[in-house]
């Protein structure tokens, strides 16, 4: 039987895994910059979790998770998302005794039943952060710049930031009745999801993946209008600090995300070339989500972007990767002797971080040396029963086919100082 990869997954082979781990590499570096630690959680939760933290009138909780019952007929339910993992860790292991505000990021799988298309898949991986403490307006611009720094360091054009506010639950209410009375007239000709969302959650309506574009839609209520004092000042507070920072942004009242948790400030990073535009990124702040989960009112903000999506948008500016020479230096062998040294010799190498190379298909002297520069390997050295009995041997390096001569004894030394 033949088999092949799940519709919505795919393997990452190792002629491309290495641009997963610049990306991956980078954004652990930037995150660091900012002070952020990795956390990570488990592939499964208890499937309530994500019902009450993604928000049971989302598409992600109500059409598109992989949930079962397990040999205890628990239901158990395979992440969509980071957030609420991290939300049920933060509580249940007490980090809100540690210093406010508490950072984290994280680099994770996930999973989702949709619709096949272009940088998406069922099988996704993700990474985010979250930060949890903090009420002002610092840390919304801080998370903003996080990506920022980010997309830009790995050499990122045409990424534009839009930015909203949804207000907090008292304000949103308010207008949600606004909403209401818009659509009333029109709820009957619009999709099942809207018509179903009408009475629990309108907001949602404006998110709408099929009315979304309808008139009726482009031309309805804008929550940015209906603000609180407290929420116009945080969002007002947001947009000096990426002033502040130089960070430039549009407003767009569009703007509400897909999962319920969301409050005050939600934000997006839009590709603007033409091809592959689309959101890159997208976040913001969940004020209510770790009472909601269970644990003390404690404010949180974060963001979270699909590599798959990254790397897309990367490959289409043309952004170069440069794989690394994880391998420095191949051992020809031209004897039985000499292998059995070359064995000897590449163990030290190893055990020094010099990654090296020897043949172990029993390869004649020319199929070795065709092997080594198929394999871009950068230096080559051979050795053989004149090198073992003259206790001297030639490290060529390939790329302008200088050669070195070095005693065998000091080959381990000479190798750490050159290709180290």
């Amino acid at each position: 039987m033949k088999y092949s990869a799940q519709k919505g997954t795919g393997d990452i082979l190792p002629a491309d895994i290495y641009k997963w781990q610049k990306v991956e590499k980078m954004y652990a570096d930037v995150c660091h910059s900012f002070g952020y630690e990795e956390i990570r959680i488990p592939t499964f939760e208890q499937t309530d979790l994500f019902a009450r933290g993604v928000g049971d009138t989302t598409d992600v909780v109500t059409k598109e998770m992989y949930t079962f019952d397990d040999k205890g007929g628990r239901s158990i339910t395979l992440r969509p998302e980071g957030t609420a993992g991290v939300v049920r860790s933060y509580i249940e292991n007490g980090m809100s005794s540690l210093p406010s505000p508490v950072r984290l990021y994280y680099n994770i799988t996930a999973f989702r039943y949709e619709k096949m298309a272009k940088g998406r898949r069922r099988e996704f991986h993700q990474l985010g952060l979250e930060s949890f403490g903090s009420t002002g307006p610092e840390i919304d611009a801080e998370i903003i710049s996080v990506v920022d720094v980010f997309f830009k360091r790995m050499g990122l054009r045409n990424i534009s930031l839009h930015i909203n506010s949804i207000g907090c639950p008292s304000c949103r209410s308010k207008y949600n009745e606004i909403l209401k009375d818009y659509f009333r007239p029109h709820v009957s000709s619009m999709c099942e999801d809207c018509q179903a969302r009408f009475e629990k959650n309108p907001l949602r309506m404006i998110d709408c993946k099929i009315d979304g574009e309808k008139e009726v839609v482009q031309s309805a209520p804008r929550l940015i209008d209906y603000l609180c004092d407290e929420c116009k000042a945080h969002f007002e507070g947001l947009k000096s600090n990426l002033d502040a920072v130089g960070i430039k942004y549009e407003i767009d009242p569009n703007i509400v995300r897909g999962l319920d948790y969301y409050t005050r400030t939600v934000f997006e990073f839009v590709s603007e070339n033409v091809g592959t535009q689309g959101t890159i990124c997208g976040g913001g702040r969940y004020d209510g989500l770790v009472e909601n989960c269970g644990g003390a009112p404690t404010p949180g903000i974060g963001f979270a972007m699909g590599i798959e999506r990254f790397l897309m948008e990367a490959e289409a500016q043309g952004v170069e990767f440069t794989k690394d020479d994880n391998v420095k230096v191949y051992l020809v062998g031209m004897s039985d002797t000499a292998n059995a040294r070359i064995s000897q010799i590449c163990y030290q190498l190893r055990l020094n971080g010099i990654g090296c190379e020897r043949d172990l298909m029993k390869r004649s002297f020319k199929s070795q040396m065709k092997y080594a520069g198929k394999q871009n390997i950068p230096y080559l050295i051979v050795i053989g029963d004149d090198e073992l009995s003259s206790g001297k041997v030639k490290c060529k390096c390939m790329a302008d086919g200088s050669e070195t001569e070095v005693g065998l004894e000091g080959l381990t030394d000479y190798c750490i100082e050159h290709m180290a």
